[in-house]
């Protein structure tokens, strides 16, 4: 089982209208690790959307799409991986509403804390929902504060003071992109602009290189930032309210290693994370090799610190995404030997230090141990660059409940064992400051300790278990 992260928003506002959707289809490719379920973007055309979303990559949801959008001044783009809210079209985002206000396109990346509290009270006040992502909630709460605010930028302002958890946010209206970041920062966004003048919002600064921008600066946890004709308004009035806690995990797995995140290089984090390995759990080997591709960076920096020589492993298909799903072949087909190769030449007869990510229900790196096995690996010695998961996450990773993590349920020898490694060792959890120099981080999902309120009694999945109960209910009342 592989983890995944909710989504990547981004936005572009022009200084005259241009052809918009083309530099958001090529922002979303930049940003197709964050989600590869589905992608849409909206285009704002003097004061007309046009839109375009579905399932799938970016590369074929917009496969002869692109040229019926017109030029725009505005622009957002979305690509989801759903942590609430099941993989179909409905849920797919920007999220557009028309409302007495006007019309407005909503791209989230994170996950609302208290979402399920806030969409029982608009649905027992009269709300529709059409989806069951959390981002429609984040849609009704701006939309009902517009209701009396002056501007959309005030309505947002209000809404932040409603909505609890994380969220990185592009609101487009017909005249104005507002951007803006939780208070807590849980999850990135960055801007940049352009030699033509036109400015870039993403979540992860690799994707403002992929379209020329160069970049200015990460928003401030709390930071709005209003793009209009007028120039750029900055609101801070939600700074410093509370402690900054940057997903940590962000730089260990979810963003691309050619990123920064509020000053620190992703690749630098998780070569220190190998170096951290190596320091706490040294082995006697004969050559390092990371599991592609977020555990190549710390690979390279355990044979940094340790001197063990580093090589090329395991080969991952690069036409094989996070998400594929064998066509019907049940257990007849191992879908690690689909995704994943092994070197022979570089494993056979050797002691190997393979280096992960992370560890989850243990089934995937099990495999990937065989693998090495098979290639004629003589020892396999497991490193793992994060911390053992104990706990979910409630701000935007699927990371499931104690039930289905390993290492709820067996010791670090007993699980070295069941993957069938002859040592196992994971990045200490007082480490995990060292990666970028820094205690303002969330580790939620290693120790437990939840930023904001969370209500352990809603799972999940609590929007496709509501409809499923209504629907039980509307066939009981049939029969």
């Amino acid at each position: 089982m592989s983890i995944h992260e909710e989504c990547g928003v981004f936005g572009v506002f022009a200084p005259k209208p241009s052809n918009v959707a083309d530099l958001v289809y090529y922002g979303l490719y930049a940003l197709q690790h964050r989600g590869q379920e589905g992608c849409g973007i909206v285009v704002c055309d003097d004061g007309l959307f046009y839109s375009h979303k579905d399932v799938g990559l970016v590369g074929d949801v917009f496969k002869g799409n692109l040229n019926n959008f017109p030029d725009g001044s505005m622009a957002v783009g979305h690509v989801r991986y759903g942590t609430t809210g099941a993989s179909k079209r409905t849920n797919c985002q920007p999220i557009e509403v028309n409302h007495q206000k006007g019309r407005m396109a909503i791209a989230h990346n994170g996950n609302l804390s208290n979402a399920y509290e806030l969409r029982n009270s608009l649905e027992l006040s009269g709300a529709i929902f059409h989806t069951t992502s959390d981002t429609e909630t984040i849609a009704y709460i701006i939309t009902k504060e517009r209701l009396t605010a002056p501007s959309i930028e005030e309505a947002v302002s209000r809404a932040m003071n409603v909505i609890d958890g994380a969220y990185s946010l592009i609101v487009m209206s017909p005249a104005k992109m507002v951007v803006c970041r939780d208070p807590y920062g849980f999850r990135p966004l960055c801007y940049g602009k352009m030699q033509d003048g036109t400015y870039v919002i993403a979540s992860e600064s690799c994707a403002l290189s992929a379209v020329g921008a160069e970049f200015i600066r990460d928003l401030m946890p709390g930071e709005i930032l209003v793009f209009s004709k007028s120039g750029i308004e900055q609101r801070t009035e939600h700074c410093n309210k509370e402690s900054k806690k940057t997903c940590i995990f962000e730089y260990i797995y979810f963003a691309r290693p050619d990123s920064e995140i509020d000053g620190v290089s992703v690749h630098d984090a998780r070569k220190k994370a190998g170096h951290i390995l190596a320091e706490c759990h040294p082995v006697d080997a004969d050559v390092v090799i990371g599991v592609p591709d977020s555990g190549l960076d710390a690979a390279l920096g355990f044979s940094e610190k340790s001197g063990i020589p580093y090589g090329i492993g395991l080969i991952k298909n690069k036409y094989i995404g996070r998400t594929f799903i064998s066509p019907g072949q049940g257990n007849r087909v191992d879908q690690v030997k689909i995704k994943l190769s092994a070197v022979s030449s570089t494993v056979a007869g050797k002691r190997v230090v393979m280096v992960d990510d992370s560890i989850v229900r243990g089934t995937t790196c099990g495999r990937i141990v065989n693998l090495l096995r098979e290639a004629g690996a003589k020892e396999i010695h497991m490193r793992v660059s994060a911390p053992p998961f104990l706990h979910p996450c409630y701000y935007g990773t699927d990371i499931d409940s104690e039930e289905h993590l390993i290492a709820c349920k067996y010791s670090v020898e007993e699980i070295a064992k069941i993957i069938g490694a002859d040592s196992l060792g994971y990045l200490p959890n007082e480490k995990l400051g060292e990666l970028i120099d820094s205690t303002d981080y969330c580790s939620a999902c290693f120790d437990g300790d939840y930023p904001t309120y969370v209500n352990h009694d809603v799972p999940k999945n609590k929007f496709e278990q509501k409809i499923s109960e209504v629907k039980d209910k509307t066939n009981e009342s049939e029969d």
